[in-house]
């Protein structure tokens, strides 16, 4: 078996991706070549079926457990009309943190109930719609924004569900940048200062809000599950705690997501059977021991759902070998996309799995670095990986695991129009979000 054509590890690509005897990638039994010719790179492209496959693995994963569970689909990773069709036929709930995400939603006929609306600082307007809109429940994030919340609520006159975001001071062992649950960050409210407990006196005050739990998020991608547990515990524990002193029936319990997917081989994800097993003998021992009926538990995951399912095809436009050092050199491939694309790289420091996904090849693999099309050394979407020597301008390359975060966090640097959205169910390719033009690059441009 030729370099090219080696075995593709199924924790990384998408269930249906194969390899043909000519060394091309097919997804869902579509060739790339194909794809590329019918849609043009760069190109997002998602096995349809199995993001449904993997949500209602997540839902069956905690309905096994004795805690009733919400979960619910965090669209911040990726979100289209499409997805939240199939998050919905999947019985799953939706998470939004913003007026778009949830415009999105609700314009996919998402059951507003089954929505939460997240964000750190949400806008009155974004209230107004969440509120207006029906959605389930409100997480809120400041003490500013329960006043606003609540003067939404009566000018609509509900009683809106809230959960409190709470600051636990818990270590995700995952970037710096994608780490939300230590002190010196910008979410939730702390529960080592003060600001947790503040929170609360404020909202009972307002018959408009109901407080039904805590809520807690440590982080995104995260491999070491401790964090999870010692999270859990500490919220069950907090949520006892007010609830006595207050004289609250808190007994929604917000675990959050971040569960992490493999990137390169390297990365060894826990099961999610594990992890739920992991969060509901938490919650079930920590209850007993402070004495907290737990009615519900909800979780948020985004990435397992869609991250492995979706990858990125690109067309290679120039191949320069760079010497590093003495006796070292490192083959620069430019492909026809990048940082405006997926900026994972430039702001994590991510890394990637990619393949030469057009053909088979003998060549030795060499030391490689795959790069966009844009005006920054950063611009870097692959950092190190080992590609065949022969890649040549015209070549295909795959990059795997590119489904979460991706598009959502697409832009138009450079004056780059952003890709095309391809989604594949039941072997039939079809476009969730057209390819941008020119044309739309100045249609909000007043002159």
């Amino acid at each position: 078996m030729s370099p090219a054509s080696a075995a593709l590890n199924p924790a990384i690509w998408p269930s249906s991706a194969a390899r043909l005897a000519s060394g091309e990638l097919q997804i869902a039994s579509l060739s790339v070549i194909d794809l590329a010719d019918q849609y043009a790179t760069p190109l997002y492209v998602y096995d349809a079926d199995e993001i449904y496959a993997r949500a209602l693995q997540m839902k069956a994963a905690f309905d096994q457990q004795p805690l009733n569970c919400d979960v619910h689909y965090a669209s911040k990773a990726f979100l289209s009309k499409a997805v939240a069709k199939i998050i919905n036929q999947a019985g799953l709930h939706l998470d939004v943190a913003s007026g778009g995400e949830l415009t999105i939603a609700l314009a996919a006929k998402f059951p507003a109930a089954n929505i939460a609306f997240h964000g750190n600082n949400k806008s009155d307007a974004e209230i107004e719609l969440a509120i207006s809109s029906g959605v389930g429940h409100i997480v809120l994030d400041s003490l500013h924004e329960i006043k606003r919340v609540a003067a939404i609520a009566e000018k609509y006159k509900v009683q809106q569900a809230v959960m409190l975001r709470a600051t636990l001071g818990i270590d995700a062992h995952t970037h710096e940048f994608i780490s939300t649950a230590h002190e010196d960050q910008k979410f939730g409210l702390s529960a080592a200062d003060g600001s947790l407990e503040k929170a609360v006196e404020l909202l009972v005050q307002h018959d408009a809000l109901q407080l039904i739990g805590l809520h807690s998020h440590i982080g995104s991608q995260i491999l070491a599950i401790d964090g999870f547990a010692a999270a859990a515990a500490k919220l069950v524990a907090q949520t006892a705690e007010l609830n006595q002193k207050f004289g609250l029936k808190m007994s929604t319990v917000g675990l959050g997501g971040g569960f992490g997917i493999a990137y390169v081989d390297s990365d060894k994800p826990v099961a999610i059977e594990a992890i739920a097993k992991l969060l509901n003998d938490t919650v079930v021992a920590q209850s007993k021991k402070v004495g907290l009926d737990v009615a519900k538990i909800t979780v948020e995951p985004g990435r397992f759902i869609v991250g492995p399912p979706g990858i990125t095809l690109y067309t290679v436009g120039t191949v320069k070998p760079v010497t590093v050092t003495a006796g070292v050199t490192r083959a620069y491939i430019s492909v026809d996309g990048g940082m405006s694309d997926n900026i994972r790289t430039a702001l994590y420091d991510a890394n990637y799995t990619a393949v030469l996904a057009n053909r088979s090849s003998t060549a030795p693999l060499v030391l490689s670095r795959i790069v966009g099309k844009h005006c920054e050394s950063g611009d870097i979407v692959v950092r190190d990986c080992q590609l065949p020597a022969d890649i040549t301008p015209g070549d295909l390359i795959a990059v795997a695991a590119t489904g979460a975060y991706c598009r959502s966090m697409a832009s138009q640097y450079n004056g780059t129009p952003r890709p095309a959205v391809v989604g594949i169910t039941a072997g039939q390719a079809g476009i969730w979000i057209r390819r941008e033009t020119y044309e739309d690059l100045l249609a909000l441009d007043q002159g």
